[in-house]
């Protein structure tokens, strides 16, 4: 594996340069003259490593990837089964605006840890944080298979924080070490990696309404948390980083302000905010909505594995359409077509076939909303920032998933034809005005359609 030099500013980054390239050449077993690394370092200079983008390794890093989001994002895509259940079994005294906090909790500690998280996987790797992840994501569902009725403390305890905390301890460093991998390639493999997510959320939801009118509920999450522990130690064993690890981890490196100065990231920041505070919004509630139209529960219960498997192919096509486009090209218009598809099918949907035709849309165009954004941020961030750049955007996703869910719970605090609509209009409109402010951002870069951006 070799490295390509080019002129930067710092002497610093050529010395490192210097030992990389031993290191990286000694593992082929390739001899190098004696000095050469020297003299690169004897000028001030910087290295841009070689990408592999593809090979064993590389897609062998891309399978633990994929397999990390399947256990943690993909149940997260399945809360829907939960918050159906809770309504009306296990937590029938509490409101649904309170329940889908427990998931919208999920969703914040999941984004908002992702600055000290990427800081310490910039510095560190994922050697301890994966490990350490895995273990905590899967004690937190065996303590959510023992809540008892009615204790909604235990289920926001176990579910809500321990879960949360232990999912965003994988999720941010199996999104990040793919740009140690690929680069011409970068916006495929995240979008094969999150694809995971999608098929978890088609898994999950169908393992656990087929497996709780048998086993009951206890054991349902049990049969899931085992099936996470066992995607989670393939992916502890074939994440791994390439590139040197760099800095130390100081409370001022986790967020690194420094990006906001970029107008194109810091558009992306307050585009995503307005997305994802309404984004997830059907995932949690078109399962009550068919229900409330009457739609047979043989069918209704279907459409979360519907609505994720569309977000498959949302997240590897548009992935690969974005390497030859640019990432940007591909996230704007999916995010305007996600509030569109809202507003334009989903408020009139009545029937059977209208809300399955809704799911499965929705499906492919926010799935492809959300792979695409990391994609983005890669291709204006520096490289050694990717961890801090990324967790720094997800950190203002938290605060706008914390408070979206249950602001959409409110507006459907009695079930009728009244506050659906209003649910519905809130979800589309915010959409829409998040792809606006993005489509700034895309001007930024050139005014001519075909631009890649």
């Amino acid at each position: 594996m070799s490295l390509k030099t080019s002129c930067d500013s710092t002497r610093e980054g050529s010395v490192r340069t210097a030992v990389a390239d031993s290191v990286f050449d000694a593992e082929k077993g390739k001899a190098s003259q004696p000095g050469s690394h020297l003299e690169h370092a004897s000028v001030p200079c910087t290295s841009t490593p070689e990408f592999p983008d593809g090979g064993l390794q590389a897609w062998s890093v891309v399978l633990g990837a994929y397999l990390a989001l399947f256990s943690t994002f993909g149940v997260i895509n399945a809360y829907g089964v939960f918050q159906d259940y809770y309504q009306t079994t296990l937590l029938k005294e509490s409101s649904p605006s309170t329940i889908s906090l427990i998931g919208a909790l999920q969703l914040f500690l999941l984004y908002g840890l992702g600055p000290v998280i990427g800081r310490i996987f910039d510095v560190y790797g994922s050697r301890v944080i994966m490990p350490l992840g895995s273990v905590i994501a899967v004690f937190a569902m065996m303590m959510v298979s023992l809540g008892q009725e009615n204790q909604i403390w235990q289920f926001f305890l176990s579910q809500g924080v321990l879960f949360g905390i232990g999912i965003s301890l994988v999720f941010t460093p199996a999104l990040a070490v793919i740009g140690h991998w690929f680069q011409r390639k970068r916006a495929f493999a995240i979008g094969i990696v999150a694809s995971g997510s999608s098929l978890g959320g088609v898994i999950y939801p169908i393992m656990l309404q087929e497996l709780i009118p048998l086993i009951g509920f206890g054991w349902a999450v049990r049969v899931a948390a085992f099936t996470m522990m066992l995607c989670l130690v393939v992916s502890c064993l074939t994440l791994r980083t390439r590139l040197p690890l760099r800095g130390r981890v100081h409370i001022s490196d986790m967020v690194d302000l420094e990006g906001f100065k970029d107008p194109r990231y810091a558009l992306l920041g307050a585009g995503a905010f307005l997305l994802f505070y309404a984004l997830f919004t059907p995932y949690f509630y078109v399962e009550i909505y068919a229900d409330f139209r009457g739609m047979s529960k043989h069918i209704s219960k279907y459409l979360l594995a519907i609505l994720n498997v569309f977000g498959i192919i949302s997240r590897v096509v548009p992935g690969k359409m974005a390497d030859r486009l640019g990432p940007m090209n591909i996230l704007l218009p999916c995010t305007i077509m996600s509030g569109v598809l809202c507003l334009c099918l989903w408020l009139p949907a009545k029937g059977e076939i209208p809300i399955i035709v809704f799911t499965a849309l929705y499906g492919f165009f926010s799935g492809a909303a959300i792979s695409l954004i990391p994609s983005y941020i890669a291709s204006i961030s520096p490289m050694d920032k990717h961890g801090a750049r990324f967790g720094s955007i997800y950190m203002l996703v938290a605060i706008s998933t914390l408070v979206g869910t249950p602001t959409a719970g409110a507006f459907v605090s009695t079930i009728d034809e009244k506050h659906f609509q209003r649910l519905i209009i809130f979800t589309g409109v915010l959409a829409i005005a998040g792809g606006s402010v993005l489509s700034v951002a895309r001007l930024l870069h050139s005014r001519h359609i075909m631009f890649k951006a």
